[in-house]
């Protein structure tokens, strides 16, 4: 995601530079590649290597859909085309979690790299057809090494900062250097692209109130979107037990009712104001987080898709109606720097928001896994009865006796973290409701506050 991230920032130049076709052509060549070797790895340093190579392709082409679209389509018709291409976004994490757990299941891992290439191939061969070239051969543009360097030591160090801090110690000397780091290159970085001639990214377009806005709101659903990718299967595998494939299919309805909602989302974000949208979708997905807050071992599989189906409608709602207000307040000549800037945010929040996430999750799990650790004294009535329990059992397994207690204390143990883990779980979903909740004071502020004029004719109407 990181690597994606920074990648998003080098579309607007790629674009100048080589026209919309070569620029899409060669971040998908670059994520094929990515592919090709993940696929052949047999290590972990390749594997990383080929993620950020798929993450660079696909941060470079992802502006670009939206760059065509608002240079295609009129402004009465922008939502309805945004709802249309959400749904080609939703389309793969949808299907993705549920045939790469089957691959995995089936085959090995390196099968999900493979199944990634076919689908770049069959995009490289319709944009020599559809995607139009370069305007007129000139000079390529200079390119803001500095804003590159600067931007990627900040998101870089920040999140191996927020990944390596609970394993290393918030205390610690390095963790304290990254953060540091991070910080610092992120303030020389906004200060840079305010003074610089060529940005990589346009900081001004962050003053138009309502792609501010947009931007916060924007942050907020990827914490959403990728978070619920991160933890819903995570839960469902370590509380309840499921395979990969089974937590693959449990995304599927969710994601299929919002590939079906997106279009019908699209057409009301042409008529209805933005901010009745996205105030609608910030509430039904916080509501659908704390119904999430009951999940236990024994929530049954369409309970739970029925409470991510509910956040998916959520998620509709917001999606065509924030890209469409975010751009749709900038002038003509911002219009890809702020897509590029807007895809840029929105996949910051979610590389942040998967990793507090994590990090919120091992905090919670060692907090309860404390808390109840301490409550398992030889004078509670209750555990020793529970332990009297497990040791008859496994007497009847056929346990030896002298193995018999250190087996009682390694249960115990399991139970207690899996009690753990699973309040943490409810804490973090907790967490997401809240974000969501809080994400709608922003949203007030894509309201038009200035009432519009009214047409002659009722004018007139009111006149007579």
């Amino acid at each position: 995601i990181a690597a994606m991230t920074i990648a998003m920032l080098l579309n607007d130049w790629c674009v100048r530079s080589f026209g919309m076709r070569v620029t899409y052509i060669g971040a998908m060549g670059i994520f094929i590649f990515g592919g090709l070797m993940g696929g052949l790895s047999n290590n972990i340093d390749l594997v990383i290597l080929a993620r950020c190579l798929q993450g660079i392709g696909a941060g470079i082409a992802q502006p670009l859909a939206m760059v065509l679209i608002l240079q295609v389509f009129p402004v009465e018709q922008r939502g309805r085309a945004m709802g249309l291409l959400s749904v080609g976004i939703m389309a793969a994490p949808a299907m993705g979690p549920t045939v790469g757990g089957v691959l995995v299941d089936a085959f090995n891992w390196q099968y999900v790299f493979f199944m990634s290439v076919p689908v770049p191939a069959i995009g490289i061969f319709l944009a020599t057809i559809f995607m139009p070239g370069k305007e007129q051969a000139r000079r390529l543009p200079e390119f803001d090494w500095t804003g590159l360097v600067l931007v990627s030591l900040c998101i870089v160090c920040s999140l191996t900062g927020l990944s390596s801090g609970q394993r290393e110690g918030w205390g610690a000397p390095i963790i304290s250097v990254l953060f540091s780091v991070g910080a610092v290159s992120g303030v020389f970085f906004v200060l840079w692209e305010l003074l610089t001639p060529n940005p990589l990214l346009q900081v001004r377009v962050f003053v138009n109130r309502k792609f501010s806005a947009s931007i916060i709101v924007g942050l907020v659903l990827s914490l959403g979107f990728y978070g619920s990718a991160y933890v819903v299967p995570l839960f469902v595998q370590t509380i309840q037990g499921y395979s990969p494939t089974r937590s693959g299919l449990l995304m599927i309805p969710g994601g299929v009712f919002m590939m079906l909602m997106l279009p019908i989302a699209g057409r009301l974000a042409d008529k209805l104001p933005g901010y009745q949208m996205t105030l609608f979708g910030l509430g039904v997905y916080g509501c659908s987080s704390l119904l999430m807050m009951q999940a236990g071992t024994d929530t049954a599989f369409w309970v739970f898709a029925s409470w991510l189906m509910l956040g998916r409608l959520g998620q509709a709602a917001m999606m065509p109606t924030m890209m469409v207000t975010a751009v749709s307040a900038l002038k003509q000549e911002h219009l890809s720097q702020g897509a590029g800037a807007l895809n840029f945010m929105r996949n910051l929040g979610g590389a942040i928001g998967v990793n507090v996430i994590a990090v919120t999750l091992l905090q919670r799990t060692a907090f309860f896994s404390d808390a109840f650790a301490g409550l398992q004294t030889p004078d509670n009535s209750a555990t020793q009865h529970f332990m009297s329990q497990l040791g008859h059992i496994l007497s009847q397994l056929g346990w030896p006796f002298e193995m018999t207690h250190s087996g009682v204390l390694y249960l115990i143990g399991s139970s207690v973290y899996s009690q753990a883990s699973m309040m943490a779980f409810r804490d973090v979903f907790l967490f997401i409701a809240v974000a969501f909740f809080v994400a709608m004071f922003p949203a007030l502020l894509l309201r038009d506050w200035q009432p519009k004029p009214k047409s002659p004719s009722a004018l007139a109407a009111r006149s007579g």
